[in-house]
């Protein structure tokens, strides 16, 4: 079974924003990884048709939005992210990091399976609401 030491670790870019970069392993079922966005940083608001995911905040804050919800997350939360549901994030406090895992495991890379949303603006705008 293997052990990943985290000063062995080495981050790689994202697929989908190469500045980013992410610890992401890819096992049989899953993929996971540790993910660091600072403030301007993360993904439009998306879905993924395939993907099942969770993250678990370890650091930082952010507003979520998750379908028609909109909250704030930070340390210690939990957020679960179906298949198919739209969903975003806004950097609130930085260094936002999170343990992310999703299935099924596809190649590794954690946003292989990013779909856009045409109203990527409109939830933008619902996302700056929170503070």
């Amino acid at each position: 079974m293997p052990v990943y030491k985290a000063e062995d670790m080495q981050a790689t870019p994202d697929i989908k924003n190469p500045d980013v970069m992410m610890m992401q392993f890819g096992g049989e079922l899953i993929k996971v990884g540790i993910v660091t966005y600072m403030a301007g940083e993360g993904p439009p608001p998306h879905y993924h048709p395939n993907d099942e995911q969770f993250i678990y905040v370890l650091e930082g804050r952010a507003a979520h939005l998750l379908d028609e919800d909109v909250f704030s997350i930070g340390p210690g939360d939990l957020v679960h992210i179906p298949r198919n549901a739209v969903h975003g994030i806004r950097i609130l406090e930085a260094p936002f990091r999170f343990f992310t895992c999703k299935s099924p495991s596809g190649t590794g890379k954690l946003s292989e399976d990013y779909t856009d949303v045409p109203n990527v603006d409109e939830l933008r705008d619902r996302l700056a609401a929170v503070s």
